[in-house]
């Protein structure tokens, strides 16, 4: 799908805040309601926009370590890189999961309480998956720059 002025400033204004009702899009945009509307809804059912969420201050929820594994699989056919993949999106902790190029295979993006939960976690689910070979985890200490949105 090309993209032209309308649909990035529509993008732009929406990731920025995405309450903004059709109304005030289009009064930023100077533009009458009905084609931003109508852009928005053709945005959507693109799968350009992928859907809307809230952002949670993951330390006002007691989510206070943030944590990067490193896993190497022991197997890497496609079946068992597969059901590896399968396996780990079902952890409610696994924020993020990336398929990776170097030394390990995959990088996981995981969000706890602390290190107790971190080490039950890490022992009593992510190792009882198959196929892991090895992990490294490396803790953030401080988060310096955390954003969602795209620059378009």
């Amino acid at each position: 799908m090309k993209l032209d002025s309308i649909d990035k400033a529509i993008l732009r204004n929406l990731q920025e805040d995405a309450h903004l009702t059709t109304k005030e899009l289009s009064n930023r945009l100077n533009l009458s309601p009905t084609p931003v509307y109508e852009r928005v809804r053709r945005l959507e059912k693109e799968g350009v926009i992928k859907g809307y969420v809230a952002l949670v201050d993951r330390e006002k929820v007691e989510k206070d370590l943030m944590v990067f594994c490193n896993i190497r699989l022991k197997e890497h056919a496609q079946e068992a890189g597969a059901r590896f993949v399968r396996d780990v999106v079902q952890l409610e902790e696994v924020m993020e999961c990336y398929n990776i190029s170097g030394e390990y295979d995959f990088m996981l993006k995981i969000v706890v309480k602390d290190m107790r939960e971190y080490q039950s976690f890490l022992m009593n689910r992510l190792a009882s998956l198959n196929n892991i070979g090895s992990t490294h985890s490396t803790f953030v200490m401080s988060e310096i720059k955390s954003k969602t949105a795209l620059e378009i």
